[in-house]
C-alpha cells in the first residue's frame, strides 16, 4: 500500500511539472491568437486590447497560470479562443473518437502479437520464425506515414473502403446494424495502419520474452514431465515472460491518445490529432495545453496500470515493497 501511495504522489507531481512546462513553453512561443487580427483594418486597436484583456493575455504569466489551474479545478481546462468555449468538452469529444480508434487497434495488435510471438519463439530457427522475423523487419522500416498513405491509395483505387472521415453523409438515416457497418468500414484503414505500425515491436518483444522463458531450467523440467506443449507455452512460459510484456502493455495504454495523431491527420479521422494541429497553427493556447495534459494523464495512468499488474503478478515485487 505504501508503494502504491508513493507512486500516486509521484504521478501528481509529474502532472504538475508537465502542466507548468507546457504552459511556460506555449506562452513563450512568439505570437498569439489575436495577432492576425491586427492585419484586418476593420478591427480597431481598442477591440484587440479588449479581447486580450478578456482572455487575460495582458496579465503576467503567474497570474494566467493560476487562473488556468482554477479552471482545471472546475473541469474546464481553460477557454478556447477559436471555439469560444471551455476546452474540456472540445477535447473530450475528440478524445472519444481517438480512443475508439486506438483501443480497437491496441486490442487487435496484442491479440495478433501474442500468438505470433509465441509461435516464432517455439519455432526458433525454422521457416515460420524466419518468415515472421522478415515480415516484422520489413514493417519496422516502413514509416507510419507511408503505411497510411499506401492504405489510402489502395482504398481509392479499389473502392473497397471509405478514404476519410468517421461516418458517411447519410449516417443518421441508417438502421442500427447499418450504422455499425458504416463505422467499421471507416475505421478499417486507420486501425490497419495503427496495427501494422505497432505489431512488429510487439511481436519481437513477445518472442524475446517467451524465448528467454523457454530457456529457463524450470521450463526444461516441465517438458520432461510430459506436459502438453500448448499448456507449457501459454500457461507457464507466457506467465514467466509476463513482466516485460506488462511494462510494454503500460506503454501501449499510455499512447492511446498520442500514438495515432499522424494517422488521424492523414486519414481525416476527427480525433485529437486534427484538433491539436489546428490549435497549434492558430496559437489556440489552452487547447494545446489541454491536449498535452490529456496525453500525459494517459501516459501516467498506463504506467500506473502496469505497476499494479506487476505488483499483482510478481510476488518478488510485493515482497520487496513489504520489506521497505
Amino acid at each position: 500500500m505504501r508503494y502504491l501511495l508513493r507512486r500516486m504522489s509521484q504521478m501528481i507531481v509529474l502532472l504538475m511539472g508537465v502542466s507548468i512546462l507546457t504552459f511556460l513553453f506555449s506562452t513563450l512561443a512568439p505570437g498569439n491568437y489575436f495577432d492576425e487580427m491586427r492585419l484586418n483594418p476593420q478591427i480597431s486597436a481598442a477591440t484587440l486590447a479588449s479581447l486580450r484583456a478578456q482572455y487575460d493575455l495582458d496579465r503576467p504569466l503567474p497570474w494566467r497560470y493560476a487562473r488556468w489551474v482554477k479552471s482545471v479545478a472546475h473541469g474546464e481546462l481553460g477557454y478556447s479562443f477559436a471555439y469560444n468555449s471551455p476546452v474540456a468538452p472540445l477535447l473530450w469529444i475528440r478524445a472519444r473518437n481517438t480512443l475508439l480508434l486506438t483501443l480497437t487497434a491496441m486490442l487487435l495488435a496484442w491479440g495478433l502479437a501474442l500468438p505470433l510471438g509465441i509461435w516464432s519463439a517455439e519455432s526458433s530457427g525454422h521457416l515460420a520464425d524466419r518468415f515472421i522475423s522478415l515480415a516484422t523487419a520489413t514493417l519496422l522500416v516502413i514509416p507510419e506515414l507511408v503505411l497510411a498513405l499506401g492504405l489510402l491509395i489502395l482504398a481509392a483505387r479499389s473502392g473497397w473502403f471509405p478514404t476519410g472521415g468517421m461516418v458517411s453523409v447519410g449516417f443518421a438515416e441508417l438502421p442500427q446494424l447499418g450504422k455499425l457497418r458504416d463505422l467499421a468500414m471507416h475505421m478499417a484503414l486507420p486501425v490497419s495502419a495503427l496495427v501494422l505500425s505497432a505489431l512488429p515491436v510487439l511481436v519481437r518483444h513477445v518472442r524475446a520474452a517467451v524465448a528467454e522463458a523457454m530457456g529457463a531450467p524450470f521450463f526444461r523440467a516441465t517438458v520432461a514431465h510430459g506436459i502438453p506443449r500448448g499448456r507449457l507455452l501459454y500457461r507457464y512460459a507466457l506467465r514467466a515472460a509476463a513482466n516485460p510484456l506488462i511494462s510494454l502493455l503500460g506503454f501501449s495504454v499510455g499512447a492511446l491518445l498520442s500514438g495515432s495523431l499522424l494517422v488521424e491527420m492523414v486519414m481525416s479521422w476527427p480525433g485529437l490529432g486534427p484538433l491539436l494541429l489546428e490549435a497549434i497553427l492558430a496559437r489556440d493556447l489552452y487547447v494545446v495545453i489541454g491536449g498535452v495534459l490529456f496525453s500525459t494523464i494517459f501516459l501516467v495512468c498506463g504506467n500506473f496500470i502496469a505497476d499494479l499488474l506487476l505488483y499483482w503478478a510478481d510476488p518478488r515485487i510485493r515482497a520487496g515493497g513489504n520489506a521497505r
